[in-house]
Formats: C-alpha cells, sequence, structure tokens
C-alpha cells in the first residue's frame, strides 16, 4: 500500500534562470552613486522586494525595525548599505554591531560589506569576530580604526568579558538570521550583549520566521513603535522552490534511493540534510564509497577541516555536502541546485532555512524528502504549517 502514494514517473531536476522583476532601481531608493557602483560590479543590479521595502525606510528614519524574508532573498544588502551610509567613517570606534548565528555567515557579511565600500568615499573598516578564530589576533585587529564588527554571539562575549571591545558608543545592532540564533541557544548571550549596548541605539531584526522566543525578544528589547517589514506573508518558503518527496518501503531504502537521486542531478551541487552528527558521518563515507564527491560538515568537525570541505565545494572538488542543520547554517554557497532531506528536521522552521539553500536570486530551486511510512505525517505537517504541496514522485 506504501508505494501506491508514490507516482511512478521521473522527473529531470534542472534549475533554470528566472528573471527578477526590477522593483526599482538601487537609485531610486536612496542608494549613493559610490555603492551602486560597487553593487554592478559584484553583479547586483536590481534589487529584490525586501530591499526596496527596507533601504528607504532605513535611510530615512532613525528607528528599530524587524524585517521578515526568507534566506536567499538579499537581507545583507538590505540593511548593509543603509548602514554604510548611517556610520560616520571619520569616527575610528565601533558605531554599529552586526550578529549572526554562524562563522561562516558573520563573514560573509562583513566581506560584502567590505564590497559594498569599495569605491565609498569614506574609509568605513568592518571586521569579523567569530569563534574558531585565535581571539588574541581578533583583540589586536580591533585595536584599529574599526566602525562596523561582525560577530558570532558567543565570540563576542568573550571578547566583552577580556573587555576588549567597547560597546558604549554603538548606534546601531543588526540581529541577523534572529531566529536561528535563538534556536542555537544564544539567547543568554543575545540578551547580555544588548545590556552592554546603550538603551537609545536603535535595533534591526532580521529573520525568516516568528517564533514566540523572537516576539519576546522584540517585546524585551526593542521600542513598540518598530517598524515592521513582511516579504511574501502568505508564501513561507521561497516560491521558486519545488517540494517533493520519495516513499523508501523502510530506513535502509534511503541509501539507494538517494543514490539514484543525486546521480540524475548530474554536474550540480547540493546538500544532503541530516538529523544527526553520527548520520551525517556514516552517509558521507556511504556516497563516497559509490564514487560521489560528497563531504561532511558537521559540528564536531575542527574549523579548518569545515574551510577545508568549503574551499573544496567552491572549487567543485566536492559536488555534495552531507550536513547538519546547524553546521549548514550560513554557509556562503550560491547557485545551490538543489537541497535534499535524508531526515526530516525536527523543528518545521528547519525546512524553510534548509529549502532555502536553493532557489536564489530568482533561480528555480528543487527539495527533495526521502520519508518512510512513519514520516508521511510529520511531512504533512510541514505542508499545511507553511502552505506548500510535497509532491510524491519516484526516483528511478
Amino acid at each position: 500500500m506504501a508505494k501506491l502514494r508514490t507516482l511512478c514517473y521521473s522527473i529531470i531536476f534542472a534549475p533554470s534562470t528566472k528573471n527578477i522583476t526590477i522593483l526599482a532601481s538601487f537609485a531610486s531608493l536612496g542608494v549613493s552613486a559610490d555603492l551602486i557602483k560597487a553593487l554592478n560590479e559584484n553583479h547586483i543590479e536590481s534589487p529584490t522586494e525586501i530591499q526596496v521595502k527596507t533601504i528607504p525606510f532605513l535611510n530615512e528614519q532613525d528607528t528599530d525595525f524587524i524585517g521578515l524574508a526568507q534566506t536567499g532573498t538579499g537581507k545583507t544588502a538590505a540593511f548593509g548599505l543603509p548602514l554604510i551610509q548611517k556610520i560616520d567613517g571619520s569616527k575610528p570606534y565601533v558605531q554599529a554591531i552586526v550578529l549572526s548565528p554562524t562563522r561562516e555567515l558573520a563573514k560573509q557579511i562583513a566581506k560584502q560589506l567590505f564590497r559594498f565600500t569599495k569605491y565609498y568615499p569614506e574609509k568605513i573598516f568592518t571586521e569579523a569576530i567569530c569563534g574558531g578564530d585565535k581571539i588574541d589576533a581578533q583583540i589586536e585587529k580591533l585595536k584599529r580604526p574599526t566602525q562596523i564588527v561582525v560577530a558570532t554571539p558567543g565570540r563576542l562575549n568573550d571578547l566583552l568579558d577580556r573587555q576588549a571591545i567597547d560597546l558604549s558608543q554603538v548606534e546601531y545592532v543588526i540581529l541577523d538570521e534572529a531566529d536561528e540564533m535563538l534556536n542555537m541557544g544564544f539567547k543568554k548571550d543575545i540578551d547580555r550583549i544588548l545590556r552592554f549596548a546603550p538603551k537609545e541605539r536603535h535595533t534591526w531584526l532580521f529573520s525568516a520566521t516568528m517564533p514566540e522566543e523572537i516576539k519576546q525578544l522584540i517585546k524585551q528589547f526593542m521600542k513598540p513603535d518598530a517598524h515592521k517589514v513582511e516579504v511574501d506573508k502568505e508564501q513561507l518558503v521561497n516560491k521558486n522552490i519545488e517540494h517533493f518527496y520519495t516513499l523508501c518501503d523502510n530506513v535502509k531504502e534511503k541509501v539507494p534511493m538517494l543514490l539514484k537521486f543525486l546521480k540524475k542531478q548530474g554536474n550540480q551541487q547540493g546538500i544532503v540534510f541530516c538529523k544527526t552528527r553520527a548520520t551525517v558521518r556514516k552517509l558521507a563515507a556511504q556516497l563516497e564509497e559509490k564514487g560521489l564527491l560528497a563531504k561532511p560538515i558537521q559540528g564536531e568537525m575542527f574549523q579548518s577541516e569545515r574551510d577545508k570541505v568549503m574551499r573544496m565545494f567552491r572549487s567543485k572538488k566536492t559536488q555534495i555536502l552531507v550536513a547538519t542543520d546547524v553546521a549548514a547554517r550560513g554557509l556562503d554557497i550560491k547557485n545551490l541546485g538543489f537541497v535534499a532531506h535524508y531526515n526530516l528536521p525536527e523543528q518545521i522552521e528547519y525546512y524553510t532555512h534548509r529549502s532555502g539553500r536553493t532557489g536564489r536570486a530568482g533561480r528555480k530551486g528543487l527539495s527533495m524528502c526521502f520519508v518512510v511510512e512513519e514520516e508521511l505525517e510529520p511531512m504533512e505537517d510541514i505542508e499545511m504549517e507553511l502552505d506548500i504541496v510535497i509532491t510524491p514522485v519516484a526516483t528511478a
């Protein structure tokens, strides 16, 4: 009976480029010509919806702000461009901090802000402060003029403990991927950082979802009149992503079914998500044994090992990353062809984050689930909660 739920047809998953509707030019949003020159150089030519709704407001207003939008919709430019234009490059102290859930995402944000300011008339210095790097070296870097600090919450607290960073003149605090920071257990770290920052600061919060913990954080640390922008309110998952599942007779059948699916992807790169680090290690080894270019990304790895895997992936020496949710969060990956769910996520919000790794910048994306009979009900909960349809297919 289980197999009757599976439609027996094959699908060629070949994402194609889709043009983004040009909602406005960056100039009309109040972005300076120097910043626009850098944007064009980085092939960012037309603003996304979150950028259109966010940039003019943040340029003109000094208030708290809440931006709700999916992963991959351009949130870094949405807050980064107005932030750069508000920073005073003649003042050598920290004026803004950007909090990020992972080292990878923090470094990605810092790199983007650096690229944005390439032609900017004022010298604005951004420093990435993350766990996994030598803290003494970071302390030395912070002795130089620095206007923006992009940090993971744990490492920023370490620096506060050592009195190695001064937040007393911070005017802007940006919480990026706020829901994920709370999911990763950074609530106490964030609370402490916000208490160190001046009360008259402006707090900008960006998140893909709005769980109860986020609402509590907003109530506790943000002004009641905080301006809120929501992109695709009724579309919790990127509408450019197609969602499918294949039903396996048992857990052991997942590996051969996954192999068939991966072989159909050709040279496209993707991420396979697992629930535990042990499953990540085992599955990556199984895929490698079958001749696939697969590497694990999980929390027990040294940062140098993670960096090596990511260099291999970006140079296309590795095709598939096998990862846990936490390890994959914030990875700077462009043109990802697909994501596969070897295990369904424990939290529905994670399905949003996982799927959001593909289908970026207007391209088509693909999300494939591998489930057994007892996982059908949790999968239906995902469909109902996120208002999506996960279509049954056969990979053979």
